[in-house]
């Protein structure tokens, strides 16, 4: 809870994918964060006010199988990282690093980590301590799953240049799957990760 923004989560679909909804608690404006499946649920957690976009963190199909009936039943835009925006369905404007998306009153800022894909990206509300929403980036326990040492490098060099180093460590981690956490709690974890390689 915060005070600009109303963040509802609901995990959708086998895979247990989290999808969140942020309300400005001044305009009502919404926008939703994966529309991952089971779409008639997200549309009740939308509710009648409606939403002004649904941003896909990645291009798995897990986390954009409801898109196209979200996108049709509130004609929100669908906002996307161009390097994976190809792979999605459907995406009416692209997001970049450093980009800022406004709900209503509230501002979140584009972070785009290179690893789990090449277009993930994860969403930052720097309000009343910190919310960042990951996607399969980064979760309790580790940065998300990549395919080869290239891409691990790459993501954990991301994950510590413009997550850790930058963030204060009570932001919560909101990832795209499992619970939240905080940077604080994950940070001490970070030469394992390393070690271990994923």
């Amino acid at each position: 809870m915060t005070s600009g923004l109303i963040i509802s989560k609901l995990s959708v679909g086998p895979m247990d994918n989290n999808a969140y909804l942020l309300r400005c608690r001044g305009t009502g404006d919404a926008i939703l964060i994966d529309a991952a499946n089971e779409a008639p649920r997200l549309l009740t957690l939308i509710g009648d006010a409606g939403i002004q976009a649904v941003i896909t963190t990645h291009r798995h199909p897990d986390h954009w199988l409801a898109l196209e009936d979200v996108v049709s039943a509130t004609n929100a835009a669908s906002l996307a990282h161009p390097a994976d925006a190809p792979e999605i369905p459907v995406v009416t404007a692209t997001l970049t690093e450093g980009d800022v998306v406004s709900v209503g009153d509230c501002s979140l800022s584009v972070i785009h980590l290179v690893g789990h894909t090449p277009g993930s990206i994860a969403l930052y509300y720097e309000e009343d301590g910190g919310h960042l929403f990951t996607g399969d980036s980064l979760f309790p326990g580790g940065p998300g799953r990549t395919t080869n040492p290239t891409d691990f490098g790459s993501l954990m060099d991301d994950l510590e240049a413009k997550i850790f180093g930058p963030l204060p460590d009570q932001t919560v981690i909101y990832p795209g799957h499992g619970k939240d956490s905080t940077l604080g709690t994950e940070q001490p974890s970070i030469p394992q990760w390393r070690a271990r390689g994923w």
